[in-house]
């Protein structure tokens, strides 16, 4: 890992979930196509979405657009996601057949699939989008998933038990 200034991480763009006067922050730099984001995702969505409807915890997604190329081909979904809390749902779906679109070839192949298999509309969101990378490269975040809450920065290894320590 890289020296990350979490200083210069802020909650002004992203995906907010719950409230953001809740006690706890965290907030994440994913790809959809990463896979280890794809596994973070899978097990921890649950106690993050408990968190939050216990109002402890406010949820920030970043979708960080990255040029390597194996995720390029995830920024091309992270063009059909919202900025609001349908976002959870369609992120589930985009993760859930990530085996799929992530085989193909081209970025028009996958914003074919978005669009015909997985029926998602793109979305206005280009701004938000390029200023996380900004925001990424400011902080020194290279790596996906990145997440962060307070000061700490951790990847997606953290076990449960730990990662619910994180709100003590």
């Amino acid at each position: 890992m890289t020296q990350i200034d979490t200083s210069k991480v802020t909650t002004t763009n992203g995906i907010k979930i719950g409230q953001k006067e809740a006690p706890y922050t965290l907030i994440e730099f994913v790809n959809l196509r990463c896979p280890y984001c794809r596994q973070w995702w899978n097990e921890k969505l649950d106690l993050i979405t408990d968190e939050v409807s216990k109002h402890n915890l406010h949820y920030v997604i970043k979708l960080f657009n990255k040029t390597s190329p194996s995720l390029i081909l995830g920024n091309v979904m992270h063009q059909y996601v919202p900025m609001d809390e349908r976002a959870l749902e369609i992120i589930t779906k985009i993760y859930d057949t990530q085996n799929e679109w992530g085989r193909l070839y081209s970025a028009e192949e996958v914003t074919h699939f978005a669009e015909e298999t997985l029926g998602l509309v793109k979305q206005s969101n280009d701004v938000v989008l390029d200023s996380i990378v900004k925001e990424a490269e400011q902080a020194s975040i290279r790596f996906v998933p990145t997440l962060i809450m307070g000061d700490i920065d951790f990847d997606q290894k953290i076990s449960n038990d730990d990662f619910l320590a994180l709100f003590n």
